[in-house]
Order: C-alpha cells, then structure tokens, then sequence
C-alpha cells in the first residue's frame, strides 16, 4: 500500500486517541477507565475466529481509547438487519460483500467514503476485483479482510494414470471435456468408479458458470439474462452429463459422494480428478486427503481461449451499520486492520491472499500454501470476476441451484430450465427494481447527508 495513506492514515488515528472526539459517549461505553467500547459482530468461527481475536487483542493493547468488544455471531445477515431496523447494531460487522447491494438498498449501512477520504484509503490501495465489490451506487460501503478467487483443482495422480500430463490442465471447455472422456471410469455394471469433472460437485457456484461461457445472468442494470447466450452455453453443457454418462448412474455416484470437510471427499478420495475451489482447500486438502496426495492450482477452463484466466473472486469485509454508536472509533478500527502488517497477518493465519494490490515477498516465503500466488494473480487479471450486484442474486442463485439439478435429473431440458427461471426471476426482480427506483434519489439524499 502506498506510503502516503499510510502516513495520513496515523496523523488521523493518533488525533482520535490523542483528542478524543467521540459522539454519544456514556458510562455504558467505559471499560477500564475512559475507553469507549465498540461492539464488532463476526460470522467467523474456529480458526478463522481465532485469527481475527488475535489482532482485537493486539488493538486494544496498542492503545487506551478504544476497546473492541469482538462477538463471533451465527446467521449475521439476519441478525444485523434485525438489529440495525431495531436502532441497536453493532459498531462493526464482519458480512460477505456480495451480500452490500442488498444491506445498502435497505438503508443498513454508513457509507464510508468520507471515513475513507479522510484516512487517504484510495481504490488503488486495493486489487480492482475486491474494491469493485465494495462499491455499490457509487458509495463504498466496507473494507476488506479476506479474499478468494476460484481455481481448478485436480488430482495429478488421476490425470498420471489415465496417461495425462500431471502438469499440463485444460485451458478450455473442450479440452476439459477431452480430460473429462479419459479420466472417467465405468465398471461392468455401469456405474462411475471416478468422475473426471462434475458441474455440480461441490455445486456451489451455480449461478455463476455463466463468467466462463463470456457472460452474466443479468444486464448490469434492470434485466436477468437467464436465457442469455452465455448462460445458456453453460446450461446445454451442464446437461451434457447425464446425457453422456446416464442420469441414473450420476444419481448414484453423487449419493455416493461423502460429506466435504471428511476424508469422503470425493475429490480426496479421488473420485472426483477436476473441481472449482478456492483457497481454503490446502486446509482441507492436508487435514483430510491422504498424505501422498498431489494436486494442482490452475485457472479453470473457459469456453473460449481468449478468456483463459477468467476467475470468481470474493471477499469479506466489515461495514458500519447505520445507526452504529461510534462510527468514528469504528473506522479507526478498521483502518488499523487495512495497515499492511495487520492484514497479511490475518490473511496469512486464514490462509488467503492479501487484498491490498501491495504485498511483500515475506508474506509469500511464510505463506504454506504452495498455490497461494495462482489465486492472487487470478484476482490480479483483468478478468477476474464478482457477483452479479443484483438486489435478488441469493434468491436468483438458489433458483438457479433447482433448475440446475433438475437438469441433472433429466427433468427438464435447459431451454425449459432456463425459460421458467427467467420468468420467475425477472418479475422477483422487476418488483425489487422499480420499488428501489421509487426511493433511490432520497435515499442517496440520506447517504450524502451522513
């Protein structure tokens, strides 16, 4: 990260504990002495957690004004949109920022630009694919943590038995399929003993196998574009599997499949060659996989060469509730996390890569994950995607999900799959769309105004 925001950056948190400008202080808010505690909920849990604690810990011994009171709370989408419509948030909330289009239209958020400004934090600190998440109707509404962008994973041994280069993965759809014929195997019987590549396992990006068929599921602005080009390459190509290997004998090979985070892995035991994931799996990979497991981290195929490199990145963030107590203690801990040190700390500890788009080569020396640079540059090219920043994306995402298995169960051709998905999707969306269109000028009023 650039020096300058750094330097602007302590002269501002040095003036906040030094002068102390709180607003709204009360005895309630005092823990040891004069401290002003601010409340920050997290959806982590585990080590993740435990990486975050850490850093609280270090803050709150790094100074005398501020004390974060750190909660890991479960179903926080939920729970900080009850509590923010209740007038009693936290001062800091650890979200998804796919989930911020929908937080921001609902009027759940400070903005954070004038925060921001003030601290010298810029775009061009961070990686294009992360600050674009951060951005919706033009206001910022969070900072990062940790991010991930998704990769194909194969099993080198799979590929070395079925006489592949283990070096060498498929750069296109085609060639996928190509790998895809040679690593399957089938018994007498016809049932799949190993899968080269399946859609659907671990089926967790659904809505989004339109990025590496060169399009979205929505126009960008006021149009779901389910039965668009691109999203329908992806749905023919879907059903091309249980067309070829029978939807009976996938039925069974995916009831088959054991839970992820076990050695029943299918990708673990290898069953499964090829798979879209993302960093964590070194963690799983060397938890639960066999000691001699070999794998590999590329970018995963796209229906075209010139799209090679096309990736799905993501982030987590923290964001000031509206109606927070202390938004300016609140940013002050959350700028402190975007310092260089305290971030590669906690990404390293999570195992991710650093979002700031200046990162030091000790960080890649200590980090343990041998891919870790593979993500990174995913999320560094230029096409490298988020999701769609769409008011209905969960709910189209899920519907997504149920045609797509539908599909797989030989229920419905793509083209039905898709026509009733549009459908049902764009009148969801039309209503959300023009219900926002009603109220966005206040609501933009409202956010210039805090």
């Amino acid at each position: 990260m650039p020096a300058p925001r750094v330097l602007i950056f302590g002269v501002i948190f040095a003036g906040i504990v030094a002068f102390g400008f709180w607003l709204g202080e009360t005895a309630d808010d005092q823990v040891g002495g004069d401290r002003i505690v601010i409340e920050y909920w997290e959806k982590w849990s585990g080590p993740e957690r435990q990486a975050m604690a850490d850093l609280v810990d270090e803050f709150n011994a790094s100074q005398d004004r501020i004390y974060v009171k750190f909660l890991s709370v479960s179903n926080i989408t939920r729970k900080l949109m009850l509590a923010t419509a209740g007038g009693n948030p936290p001062d800091v909330a650890g979200v998804w920022a796919a989930d911020l289009p929908v937080f921001s239209t609902n009027g759940a958020l400070t903005p954070l630009n004038p925060y921001a400004e003030r601290a010298g934090i810029e775009p061009g600190d961070y990686l294009p694919s992360v600050w674009g998440q951060l951005v919706v109707y033009d206001r910022l509404w969070g900072l990062p943590t940790t991010p991930s962008a998704n990769a194909l994973h194969w099993n080198k041994r799979l590929f070395r038995e079925a006489g592949l280069d283990p070096d060498k993965p498929p750069r296109t759809i085609a060639e996928l399929e190509a790998y895809n014929d040679r690593l399957t195997r089938i018994n007498d019987e016809g049932d799949i003993l190993v899968l080269g590549h399946l859609p659907t396992e671990p089926g967790w990006w659904n809505a989004n196998w339109s990025f590496w068929f060169g399009g979205d599921v929505w126009n960008g602005e006021d149009a779901v574009t389910a039965t668009g080009e691109a999203n329908m390459a992806a749905l023919k190509w879907i059903a091309s599997y249980p067309e070829r290997y029978g939807v009976g004998p996938l039925l069974g090979f995916r009831q088959l499949s054991g839970v992820f985070a076990s050695p029943e892995n299918p990708f673990f035991r290898g069953r499964v060659a090829m798979a879209l994931q993302g960093p964590w799996m070194y963690n799983f990979i060397q938890n639960f996989a066999p000691d001699d497991f070999e794998w590999g981290v590329a970018p995963f195929p796209s229906l075209k060469a010139e799209n090679y490199g096309t990736s799905l990145v993501e982030c987590d963030c923290l964001v000031i509730p509206r109606g927070a107590r202390h938004p300016e203690e609140a940013f002050a801990f959350i700028a402190w996390l975007q310092e260089p040190a305290q971030m590669e700390r906690l990404c390293l500890a999570q195992l991710k890569f650093s979002p700031l788009a200046q990162v030091s080569e000790d960080f890649y020396v200590r980090h343990p994950n041998p891919h870790i640079r593979v993500y990174r540059h995913l999320a560094e090219s230029p096409l490298a995607r988020w999701r769609p920043q769409m008011l209905t994306f969960n709910e189209f995402s899920a519907d997504m999900g149920s045609a797509i298995d539908d599909i797989m169960r030989g229920a419905e051709s793509p083209e039905q799959a898709a026509g009733e998905l549009q459908e049902r999707q764009q009148g969801l969306f039309k209503r959300k769309y023009d219900n926002w269109q009603k109220v966005r000028d206040e609501r933009m009023k409202e956010w210039d105004q805090q």
